[in-house]
């Protein structure tokens, strides 16, 4: 007998534009390496089987490469025509190798993303079972903070208005950006901050690349007065060495991770105990089957957990993560799925919906640019 239970039957592919409501600064723009962030571009894949099962999945680029990764995804989908969805591994695989030529990172594999992102939402969907459960969740609700409320194009008094908004609304923790030129003017900040949220609130600073070693050093030092939770992104994201010598002279934990797309770079920051805070992101680094494999090297360095943005895909994986981890709040995607997450007293909680547990709105479909499809619906 055959152990095949189901075949791909049809994949559809979406790009959709995600208008920001306004423009977004951290400190790559305050610094000129870019401008003001106006929009997400997504890229969805729905996969359907001839057992009539879907599985929704889906991955991202802010600024540029949303058009790159919706042409690779529609350029190998039709490989997975015909194929039974449960053999996500060698799906994965068979996808690297059909694009191998221009490598196994970057918007190559982050096109791949979607698709094993559906496959998994579709397997767990088939179990009747929310993802973390299929994956073996260590607990149904995780610690949570917020990012959205924190930029730098936003005043201080701004930053605080949106601080105690989150806090009411159920989220634990607060991050904000730091890196301006003017250094002194980010301790001012933070330390208004951490006035206004008092000494128990968890607060996270975020520099997103834009010190070099030795402002790095000075800063980190100067800010662990304020008992953050983690100072993430100080140095160049591919800076292992760096990363690892602020790691041992700082009090404060160190978090980078977000910006490497394969398991290979965030090996090198593990490796060398460049970060006392992992924050890898699923759709960066090629979908679920590549962060599970991030997972486990992780915990077995005893590290912690933060995934980055996404928090529809890693509030599943964070739940199975054996070591109490952090998720990301941003409402940023919220116009795109029916559903909304529960936050209530610091915590974002599972809910009891199969896979993933999200819909796609009409909304979604409105901010489509290009459609294609592969295969026979059934």
């Amino acid at each position: 007998m055959s152990a095949v239970s189901d075949r791909i039957s049809s994949i559809t592919l979406s790009s959709v534009t995600l208008p920001l409501p306004t423009g977004i600064s951290d400190a790559k723009v305050f610094t000129g390496r870019q401008r003001p962030m106006t929009e997400v571009a997504l890229l969805f894949a729905e996969i359907r089987t001839e057992g009539g099962l879907e599985g929704v999945g889906f991955s991202y680029s802010k600024r540029a490469g949303g058009p790159a990764q919706f042409a690779h995804a529609r350029e190998v989908a039709p490989d997975l025509i015909g194929e039974d969805p449960n053999d996500i591994g060698r799906l994965w695989t068979k996808l690297v190798w059909a694009g191998a030529s221009v490598g196994r990172s970057g918007a190559a594999t982050q096109a791949l993303a979607a698709f094993d992102v559906a496959l998994w939402d579709l397997k767990a969907k088939r179990a009747d079972l929310p993802l973390a459960k299929l994956l073996g969740a260590h607990r149904d609700s995780v610690r949570c903070y917020n990012t959205s409320g924190g930029f730098l194009h936003e005043s201080v008094g701004q930053i605080k208005d949106n601080a105690t908004r989150t806090l009411e609304s159920g989220v634990g923790g607060i991050k904000i950006k730091v890196g301006l030129p003017d250094r002194a003017e980010d301790l001012r900040r933070v330390a208004a901050v951490r006035e206004h949220l008092g000494d128990g609130v968890p607060l996270m600073v975020d520099a997103n690349q834009q010190w070099d070693r030795p402002t790095a050093m000075r800063v980190g030092r100067a800010l662990e007065e304020f008992d953050l939770v983690w100072i993430e992104e100080p140095l160049d994201a591919y800076d292992v060495d760096g990363h690892a010598e602020l790691t041992r002279a700082l009090t404060t934990a160190v978090a980078s991770g977000e910006m490497l797309t394969s398991v290979g770079e965030h090996y090198e920051l593990i490796r060398t105990g460049a970060v006392d805070v992992l924050q890898p992101d699923a759709p960066r680094v090629g979908g679920i089957t590549q962060f599970l494999k991030l997972a486990a090297l992780a915990d077995h360095h005893h590290l912690q957990l933060a995934p980055h943005f996404a928090m529809e895909i890693h509030v599943h994986l964070a739940a199975a993560y054996p070591r109490e981890p952090w998720v990301e709040h941003f409402d940023w995607l919220h116009p795109l799925f029916e559903e909304r997450l529960e936050t209530r007293d610091g915590r974002m909680h599972l809910s009891d919906r199969p896979g993933l547990g999200i819909t796609l709105t009409d909304q979604a479909r409105a901010w489509t640019v290009e459609t294609a499809r592969v295969g026979s619906p059934r």
